[in-house]
């Protein structure tokens, strides 16, 4: 079994950044209600780091390749706007790594 010590630090610090990202949103916007809508990561290719988060059941593979994680902070709420500043800060962490990644996001 491989050791994937650092992709899932990685993978911890992006979702810390995440959910640093939405209580900042929050923090800056009381209350604050948009459209409806979805937020994720998408992780281009087959990468150690996608490999990391399969051996830990994170994420899946994306319609038309590579691997995505969905709603990146957890946030249970249907707003956009704060769905997309934790996959925003998420991608964000990726990237700082070298992992090419980048957030998306789509009106329900």
């Amino acid at each position: 079994m491989a050791n994937y010590t650092k992709e899932i630090e990685i993978y911890n610090k992006a979702k810390s950044a995440a959910n640093e990202a939405v209580e900042a949103f929050e923090a800056r916007h009381p209350n604050f209600m948009d459209c409806c809508g979805f937020a994720w990561v998408h992780i281009a290719g087959a990468t150690r780091f996608v490999n990391a988060l399969k051996s830990i059941g994170e994420g899946s593979k994306a319609y038309r390749g590579g691997y995505q994680i969905w709603n990146p902070s957890d946030l249970a709420t249907q707003s956009m706007s704060i769905k997309e500043a934790g996959a925003d800060a998420f991608a964000r962490v990726l990237q700082e790594n070298d992992i090419k990644a980048y957030s998306q996001s789509r009106m329900d």
